[in-house]
């Protein structure tokens, strides 16, 4: 039997206007007629066997026996009675007056009966990628279609409005992301209504426009990671926020939270959430430049906690700008000066101050492929260490989709010691010692997501050491030591 029965009519095929009535199709299935209060019973033993299709109910009530009922069968699982004669035979045994009897029916199926994906894969360029990935963010259906299916983009718009539950605007990103306020330019495909939605993630509501924020709903993983790692009282400067993915579940952990972004939308819908998830008491919101925030802000907050000598939570940043978030890390090199520190502290020695009250930075970049030395000489490069690892243009880098950080093998030169085969994505705390330079102060390196085949998201979360937060501008000693890194080693 053939697969294609259950399939759209093959006249489909290219259509670039969606003509709903194009769909309607003809097809015999095999029945089963039983009286009408028997059918139940009946349809329990045969579920596996059922015809399903959207909208069409297997149980249906004939026009000239309106006590009797015909259950439809699958064509492709029942050809002739003898593959359900085992479940017609067990229920009869149960049941030997009920009359039982076996036929074909010719029945039309339409436009409502088939799923999207099946609409669609009739519909397309068999030889190319289809239209099978999307996003939900709230009402909306967010698309990113390739070049090869622009010509049918009012018709997928308008199929998966059909067929998604909830959806009522479909929208396709016209260009890149903006790496200012990481936003998009997009157009509406098919629906209409406001931009303005609400979605749920790590138990809270945001509240966004779509049009005018960033939000992926696929990072919501990577937002629970490191809503992990924060603790009650623990303090998070959260650098480029957006409308608080970060910051709100941190809030509701009863962390202290300095929260900003330079996008006046997302502050917006940033100090919107925060008041409407009651986390306000918590909760700082900025609007401003990271780089200003870091120098200020942060700063001033930073010394206030490394004064406090109640304060006993750990230091987190993040910083959720893949575009440029590297770029920001050269602020915290020589940010306090000697002069600003509490009575008591050498920091030069590590003398005074626990090593929870210097911040663990978490940021987040794209590379080229999900080999941690990529993104660690990214790291590297920002914090001032000569890098001689070549990091090739995301867009020019070789296809690697089976890459997987989490299988890599690096294999480390330190002072004429060879690590070999230590896990990148987590380093064991016991062997941090054994690490030079950068990687002494790495905590992990995260692959997050693959965006494209050329360009992976990576975070790496880095330790502040003394001698890089500390301006020694004016001091003998450099604010810490160099560093080269050279293809897959790092060299003293």
């Amino acid at each position: 039997m053939d697969v294609a029965m259950l399939m759209p009519p093959i006249t489909v095929r290219g259509m670039t206007q969606l003509d709903k009535n194009a769909f309607q199709k003809q097809i015999y299935v095999p029945i089963l007629k039983i009286p009408g209060l028997q059918a139940n019973a009946l349809i329990k033993q045969l579920k596996s066997k059922l015809l399903k299709l959207d909208h069409m109910k297997p149980i249906q009530i004939p026009t000239d026996a309106v006590d009797s009922r015909e259950i439809l069968l699958n064509p492709l699982l029942v050809k002739n009675q003898e593959d359900v004669q085992e479940q017609i035979n067990e229920f009869l045994n149960s049941n030997p007056e009920v009359p039982l009897t076996y036929d074909k029916k010719s029945i039309k199926i339409c436009y409502e009966n088939w799923k999207s994906e099946d609409i669609l894969r009739s519909v397309l360029p068999e030889d190319k990628e289809g239209a099978t990935s999307y996003s939900l963010i709230g009402h909306i259906l967010h698309l990113n279609l390739k070049e090869h299916l622009q010509p049918y983009r009012d018709l997928i718009g308008q199929v998966l409005l059909d067929k998604t539950p909830n959806v009522t605007m479909v929208v396709n990103k016209t260009n890149t992301i903006d790496s200012t306020y990481r936003n998009f330019e997009m157009e509406i495909l098919a629906g209409e209504g406001s931009t303005v939605t609400t979605v749920k993630e790590n138990n809270c509501k945001f509240t966004l426009d779509f049009a005018k924020v960033y939000w992926n709903p696929r990072l919501g993983t990577e937002h629970e990671r490191i809503v992990k790692k924060l603790k009650q009282g623990d303090v998070l400067y959260d650098v480029m926020a957006g409308i608080g993915p970060f910051t709100v579940p941190a809030g509701k952990k009863e962390c202290y939270v300095l929260a900003n972004d330079l996008n006046p939308h997302s502050y917006e819908y940033l100090t919107a959430n925060v008041k409407a998830n009651k986390v306000t008491e918590k909760i700082k919101c900025y609007n401003m430049d990271g780089h200003q925030f870091i120098k200020t802000i942060l700063k001033e907050d930073l010394l206030s906690r490394w004064k406090d000598n109640n304060f006993c939570g750990r230091i987190h940043v993040t910083m959720n700008l893949p575009k440029c978030a590297v770029e920001f890390l050269p602020s915290f090199l020589g940010l306090i000066n000697k002069s600003e520190l509490p009575e008591g502290m050498r920091i030069e020695e590590n003398i005074g101050i626990d090593e929870n009250l210097l911040p663990l930075i978490h940021v987040y970049m794209f590379t080229p492929d999900s080999d941690p030395d990529t993104a660690l000489s990214l790291v590297a490069q920002h914090l001032g260490y000569t890098v001689t690892k070549e990091i090739k243009d995301i867009d020019d880098a070789s296809n690697n989709e089976n890459s997987n950080v989490t299988s890599q093998k690096t294999k480390t030169t330190v002072d004429e010691n060879t690590i070999e085969n230590e896990p990148p994505n987590k380093l064991a705390k016991d062997d941090l010692d054994n690490f030079s330079q950068i990687r002494s102060h790495i905590s992990e390196v995260i692959f997050v997501r693959r965006v494209a085949p050329n360009k992976v998201m990576m975070r790496v979360s880095i330790k502040l050491s003394c001698h890089m937060i500390l301006n020694t501008e004016n001091e003998n000693e450099p604010p810490f030591k160099k560093a080269k890194i050279i293809d897959s080693e790092v060299v003293r």
